[in-house]
């Protein structure tokens, strides 16, 4: 029998453990934005490397206008995973539907990743905007994504709208910060035990990856610190590895902290010597 190596481990493993969004399964837990990369080469790549099955895309990337954009759509077509597009910029209810029912029509999906933004400093969920847009949009029949807090009033408030999937932030998008909250992250999780949960915005390292995936989030949706990184196809590749070693240590069960050392050599039965 041939050995297999770590990707082909990850692969069987992602099978017997699927994340599944709406009732389709995935076999990777890596979302990827497509923005800000250095080439279209590169972004093909790092999509590629990193094995992620979801992409999202932003509208305004697309232009009605002189079929400008095209190239950029083909080059997401080409690439043979789903897309999600976002209503990244929108800051009323009515922008953000428009922008979702534009999509819609141009990418040939009813999923959407609802973004309604605060402000511009930080680029925080305006949360009561947001349930209004989640539920107009649930009723004309998309699946929504919702971009959120960890706020656990607003995640009830959007999965009575029609939601069934919370993408709280971790922390101001492209910022790097991490998770800024991990107690009420930690919180959201035990609230919502059976909602996929995605960490969306605010991730810088692989390591901040893992830690959202050994709290027992779902996935993660990241872009930055991928596409700006000085080699975003070799960082690609270290997130998708940190966030299966993060999914595979929650599901293996990490151990609790403790107050005080505990000896991981048994005492009893050891020798003691005694001087005289």
């Amino acid at each position: 029998m041939p050995v297999m190596n770590d990707q082909d481990l990850q692969t069987v493993a992602a099978k017997a453990d699927p994340l599944t969004f709406y009732g389709v399964s995935f076999g990777s837990r890596l979302l990827l934005g497509t923005a800000q990369y250095p080439s279209p080469a590169i972004l093909q790549a790092a999509v590629r490397q990193s094995g992620c099955e979801i992409i999202t895309v932003s509208l305004r990337r697309e232009s009605g206008r002189d079929r400008a954009g095209q190239g950029f759509w083909e080059l997401i077509k080409d690439l043979g995973v789903r897309v999600l597009p976002n209503t990244a910029g929108c800051r009323t209810v009515k922008e953000a539907v428009t922008t979702a029912q534009m999509a819609r029509e141009l990418f040939e999906t009813a999923w959407i990743k609802l973004e309604v933004i605060a402000n511009d400093d930080t680029l925080q969920p305006e949360v009561f905007g947001l349930v209004e847009a989640a539920r107009e949009l649930s009723q004309q029949g998309f699946w929504v994504f919702p971009y959120t807090t960890e706020d656990l009033g607003v995640a009830e408030k959007l999965l009575e709208a029609g939601c069934q999937v919370l993408m709280p932030w971790g922390a101001p998008i492209g910022s790097g910060q991490g998770l800024n909250n991990i107690a009420g992250l930690k919180t959201m999780r035990a609230y919502f035990p059976d909602t996929p949960l995605v960490i969306d915005a605010g991730i810088g390292a692989p390591s901040q990856a893992v830690r959202a995936m050994e709290l027992g989030y779902d996935a993660v949706l990241l872009n930055t610190a991928v596409a700006k990184a000085a080699d975003p196809v070799t960082m690609a590749q270290a997130f998708a590895a940190a966030i299966h070693a993060g999914r595979s240590a929650f599901t293996a069960g990490l151990m609790e902290p403790r107050d005080m050392a505990s000896p991981s050599t048994p005492v009893a039965g050891t020798p003691f010597f005694e001087l005289r």
